[in-house]
């Protein structure tokens, strides 16, 4: 069995090194020539623990190979990204690139699976392209949908140990996809068609949206009243029947900040829950660097000088490098923006250097400081001491104040 992931960041690059570890041959394609010459070194561009270990082997047993092109294979997965066009369109261009550089490869028998979060339809819109251009392959060939479910920080594991949802364009179709995930995913793989499992990837985020946005709204609702919102929400959770979730400074990453504007383009009458939920994280963004300009205004007023911010974290969420999407780094850039960059001290820990933002070490922002805002709950601020000598903007939890 040889296979083709056609894009190697976040989800192809791992899929592909966890399917050479179960013993298929495996042609990762990127479009970067960078990303496709550190695989071949064996050396991770994303972050991810103990996958580098990983990719080493694979790469120095022969199982994996890294290319700029496709390659003649038995199964083609198209891994690559779905951004927005204007107004939150969903772009599905990437996808269709990737399907016309593998359509002169398809033979009698292969596999053709999308992985990447697209809109209801994009598979039977794909399976359309390929018989128009090659009619020969149509009742011959089988093809798919299979969204990917994992946490970054904890690929490894999941890739294997997660549920899938499998679709088909028909059940050969379905059976043939199975057949191939079953080679490394010991979680139950459920079967059904190509729309439902479309719709299913869009819904899990959605409804973590949706979830994120009730607890950003208390937040909300909470500074205003003069309540802990930490304490609040410890306290309702206590109730056998409700699980709040934690508020944060929004809601990024290429999954839950993305996905829900999936359904509202093409439901827009129909999806009023899920709009509602993604205006009031979008929002969240905006208040939060509003209370940081704030905060500086009234130290400038004070003090009768400018303050030193540091504006902890800027990951779309804790513990990882992913920039996506992300708020926390939005809103640091909207209030450098509002005072031209001055004494703006920006720290991500997970990331040594930016090729745009200046960084800071974490220990030496926290010191230095005169207004501190916790933007992501990253785990290095937990050797924090809580500075009651300085304004602390607690967006993420760190002290739960």
């Amino acid at each position: 069995m040889k296979a083709c992931f056609m894009g190697l960041g976040y989800i192809g690059l791992p899929t592909s090194i966890i399917a050479a570890k179960h013993g298929i041959e495996v042609i990762g394609v990127d479009i970067n020539p960078k990303v496709v010459e550190m695989t071949n070194r064996g050396k991770l561009h994303i972050i991810e623990p103990g996958m580098e270990t990983m990719l080493q082997e694979v790469v120095a047993s022969g199982a994996l190979k890294a290319s700029t092109v496709p390659e003649v294979s038995d199964a083609y997965f198209m891994v690559v990204p779905t951004p927005f066009k204007g107004n939150h369109e969903p772009d599905i261009s990437y996808v269709e690139a990737a399907t016309r550089a593998v359509l002169p490869l398809l033979k009698d028998g292969d596999l053709y699976v999308i992985e990447s979060t697209s809109p209801v339809g994009t598979t039977d819109k794909m399976a359309n392209l390929i018989f128009s251009e090659r009619p020969e392959l149509k009742g011959k060939i089988y093809i798919a949908y299979c969204p990917e479910r994992v946490l970054p920080g904890n690929v490894i594991y999941e890739l294997v140990h997660n549920d899938r949802v499998i679709g088909g364009i028909d059940e050969p179709s379905t059976d043939k996809a199975i057949e191939f995930y079953s080679r490394f995913v010991t979680g139950t793989l459920h079967r059904t068609n190509c729309k439902t499992a479309e719709m299913c990837k869009l819904t899990e985020n959605s409804s973590r949206d949706v979830q994120i946005a009730f607890a950003n709204e208390l937040s909300l609702i909470c500074d205003k009243a003069g309540i802990n919102v930490w304490e609040l929400i410890n306290l309702a959770n206590k109730h056998p029947r409700v699980n709040i979730l934690q508020p944060g400074c929004g809601v990024g990453g290429h999954c839950i900040a993305v996905d829900p504007y999936f359904i509202t383009a093409d439901f827009p009458m129909e999806s009023k829950i899920i709009a509602s939920a993604r205006e009031i994280n979008n929002y969240k963004s905006f208040w939060c660097a509003e209370k940081i300009q704030n905060e500086m205004l009234k130290f400038e007023l004070e003090n009768h000088r400018k303050p030193w911010v540091a504006m902890m974290g800027l990951a779309f969420k804790p513990n990882i490098d992913d920039l996506r999407e992300s708020p926390a780094k939005s809103i640091a850039t909207k209030v450098m923006q509002s005072c031209n960059n001055a004494q703006i001290m920006l720290v991500e820990p997970n990331i040594e250097e930016h090729n745009v933002l200046k960084l800071t070490h974490y220990k030496d922002a926290y010191e230095k400081a005169d207004i501190v805002a916790f933007l992501v709950n990253h785990r290095e601020f937990a050797e924090l001491n809580y500075r009651n000598d300085v304004k602390v903007l607690d967006f993420c939890g760190t002290f739960k104040k």
